[in-house]
């Protein structure tokens, strides 16, 4: 074992013979392992830390010739690299980067889940973009989490344990990916993770501390704990080895797709969900199908807009509120003075309401995408804006002017050296999923059927409320605000965006294209500035960290409710210009990292 010292970090270097004798690099943040904090035991949807308590992995602006890769772990980074090296393409890089999160980043990153992905193709010059979102189980139903006299279940059904999980799809998706777009073998792309999640790896400090935030939650189901509580509570200097999850992972690496949707694997799901309240059957899983949709696309001052459609609410909602910040000159503003944050709360408040009411899957119900993103409907919106004035949400209303969600996510955004594009977020939900794991499988559950709507005007566990375009029904797929997205310029890249962060994912994706467009800001920049945020219900302003006194009176006088909130989301990014790639990895989550080290 060789120790190198670079930037103030101590790294280790492991050889690690994989199936093709790749060489693994293991970086340990010795550094900054020297604490752990303690928490209150919580069951958030969102693991929010203070980040100011970490020591980042990103120092500075990453560059690269020859492509680059940006993800929420710095391990999973180095896999995307290694393929990339290796002469794979951004397709299979984002596949064997999906893998590792699934074993690094096992609070979001996951085989249990599912998410979206966003593709621009150099060869063909077209874009892609793929649902591999869960789906509600046959057996599911509307009043599902109902008591019987119609009010909502307060005992957390719908976000913890085995009722609250949908089918997953991340598997799937990747597999589809890989059938239409791959270059390297399937088993090469898993190699990495299946190490990872036989050998171990280090546990970062943002790690502890998330494992033991967590604490009650993976505690409740032995399966669980075994895994994710052995060290408790002292991570320090530890390893997380997940043996049953190297198995699983084997299996889907020889066997494909059919790996994780029939045969062993499926009937442990099966039968683990029959034994203990679940839903999902081997039917449901071998009936599952990722859909290839049209991406939603639109111009902003130049820059051609390509990003997910529903049931990404995320897309729809970025385009529509684009189209009426496209109306003001946002330059005479100073960025996050009190009225540049007066009318982007304004505008955020129209689009989230539309989302209540208006946003499901598509497969179920007609989703009125063109009248959405339509720049009439932006204009008519715009003309009840007024910059120094505020209106309370009691008084907007879902599709007013029409004529007639992290989510604890994780996002990652790769460049190959051709051209080729890849724009990802997939997600469990909440933190740690359903708290879930299956037992024998390794496999850590999401809870994605609390972004159903339970009943109309019951807000889930992010506070979005939701309608009959989003209610429960068999196969369904539910209502997402992840917004993976790519910006195009003069027919190339300009910089692709996305994020986790539950209902906040939306306006923190709206903001990343704020800052380069309209502020030209480069990626530190864009990543570093505070974030405001409103979701229409409830009726409050939640901004990150801080704000001036000035401005935080400012605000008060238009009557705003304002919440100061620990950062929430984290943006992976990465800029095309002047030939030169630039990635960044966001200090919101202190394990992120970027590499244009393309050989």
């Amino acid at each position: 074992m060789e120790k190198l010292t670079t930037n103030g970090l101590i790294w280790w270097q492991m050889k690690a013979l994989t199936k093709n004798t790749t060489r693994v690099y293991i970086i340990i943040f010795l550094a900054s392992l020297t604490s752990i904090q303690t928490y209150s035991q919580s069951f958030q949807p969102i693991g929010t830390i203070n980040p100011n308590s970490y020591i980042p992995a990103q120092k500075e602006i990453a560059e690269g010739l020859d492509g680059m890769v940006t993800t929420q772990h710095f391990l999973a980074t180095r896999v995307g690299k290694d393929i990339l090296d290796e002469g794979g393409n951004s397709y299979d890089a984002a596949i064997a980067i999906s893998f590792t999160l699934a074993v690094v980043l096992p609070r979001a990153g996951n085989i249990g889940g599912g998410g979206f992905m966003v593709m621009h193709d150099s060869e063909t010059n077209k874009e892609y973009t793929i649902d591999y979102r869960e789906k509600a189980p046959a057996l599911s139903h509307k009043d599902m989490y109902l008591n019987k006299d119609g009010t909502f279940n307060s005992e957390q059904l719908s976000t913890f344990g085995n009722l609250s999980s949908g089918v997953p799809g991340t598997v799937a998706g990747l597999w589809e990916v890989h059938s239409r777009f791959g270059s390297l073998p399937w088993e090469r792309l898993l190699s990495d993770a299946i190490f990872y999640a036989e050998n171990g790896f280090p546990i970062t400090p943002y790690l502890a501390d998330m494992l033991i935030k967590y604490k009650d939650k993976l505690s409740s189901f032995s399966s669980t704990k075994n895994i994710f509580q052995t060290h408790y509570p002292d991570f320090k200097n530890k390893t997380l080895i997940q043996k049953d999850l190297g198995k699983t992972l084997r299996i889907i690496s020889k066997k494909g797709r059919d790996g994780f949707y029939k045969g062993s694997v499926a009937a442990k799901i099966d039968s683990y969900m029959k034994e203990n309240g679940g839903l999902i059957t081997k039917k449901d899983l071998k009936s599952y199908m990722p859909v290839w949709r049209s991406p939603i696309k639109s111009s902003y001052r130049g820059v051609e807009i390509i990003t997910m459609g529903p049931p990404s609410s995320g897309g729809i909602h970025i385009v529509q509120m684009l189209n009426i910040l496209e109306l003001h000159d946002l330059g005479k503003y100073k960025h996050n003075s009190s009225k540049y944050i007066n009318l982007l709360t304004e505008t955020m408040k129209y689009a989230y309401a539309d989302r209540s009411k208006y946003l499901g899957d598509p497969d179920f119900y007609e989703v009125p995408i063109a009248k959405i993103i339509d720049k009439d409907y932006a204009r008519k919106i715009n003309s009840r804006i007024k910059v120094g004035q505020s209106t309370p949400s009691s008084e907007i209303k879902p599709g007013e002017v029409f004529d007639n969600e992290s989510i604890e996510t994780t996002h990652f955004s790769v460049v190959d050296k051709v051209g080729n594009i890849i724009s990802s977020t997939y997600t469990l939900n909440s933190t740690f999923g359903s708290g879930v794991v299956v037992e024998g499988t390794g496999i850590l559950m999401n809870n994605e059927m609390d972004d159903f709507s339970a009943a109309p005007g019951i807000p889930n566990q992010f506070g979005l409320l939701g309608a009959k375009a989003n209610e429960i029904q068999p196969f369904k797929r539910p209502l997402s605000s992840m917004t993976p997205t790519i910006v195009m310029k003069d027919d190339e890249l300009f910089f692709t965006t996305g994020s986790p962060g539950g209902s906040k994912i939306i306006s923190a994706v709206l903001q990343s294209i704020l800052n380069i467009v309209d502020f030209d800001m480069d990626l530190e920049e864009t990543n570093n500035a505070i974030r405001i945020h409103h979701q229409w219900q409830p009726d409050r302003l939640q901004i990150e960290t801080s704000l001036s006194e000035n401005t935080k009176n400012d605000l008060l006088h238009l009557n705003y409710n304002i919440k100061i909130i620990e950062p929430a989301t984290c943006l992976q990014t990465i800029m095309y210009k002047d030939n030169r790639y630039y990635g960044y990895g966001d200090y919101r989550r202190p394990d992120a990292f970027a590499s244009g080290d393309i050989k």
